[in-house]
């Protein structure tokens, strides 16, 4: 089943369209489709994703702020602009040394 929470056909500002929480992580699905998600993320600092490990590459992309991205225990911090490619089932952690946003784009392998 495919889930859009997001107009097309629309121009969309992407940091524009998640807020940030106190002492919280927001997400938003963009789309949500077998074939793969996009999602996006507002995290106020101090927030994290624990590490954990996915059965996709997954690629992030900083809209707004400076996010730290850990991958295989190695960290990079990426500030607006700029992105990384999470390769599947390595560790990786997500941590926000101060307020950032992100889009999450998940593209999975199809059988």
């Amino acid at each position: 089943m495919e889930i859009n929470l997001f107009e097309k056909g629309i121009v969309l500002d992407f940091p524009g369209l998640v807020e940030y929480s106190a002492n919280g992580i927001v997400s938003k699905r963009v789309l949500d489709k077998k074939t793969g998600n996009i999602t996006l993320f507002a995290f106020d600092q101090g927030q994290k994703l624990s590490e954990h490990t996915a059965p996709f590459d997954a690629m992030v992309q900083i809209l707004d702020g400076k996010g730290e991205i850990i991958i295989n225990g190695k960290s990079n911090l990426l500030e607006k602009g700029q992105s990384i490619i999470m390769p599947a089932n390595i560790p990786h952690a997500v941590n926000a040394a101060e307020k950032f946003k992100m889009l999450l784009t998940m593209i999975k392998e199809s059988l």
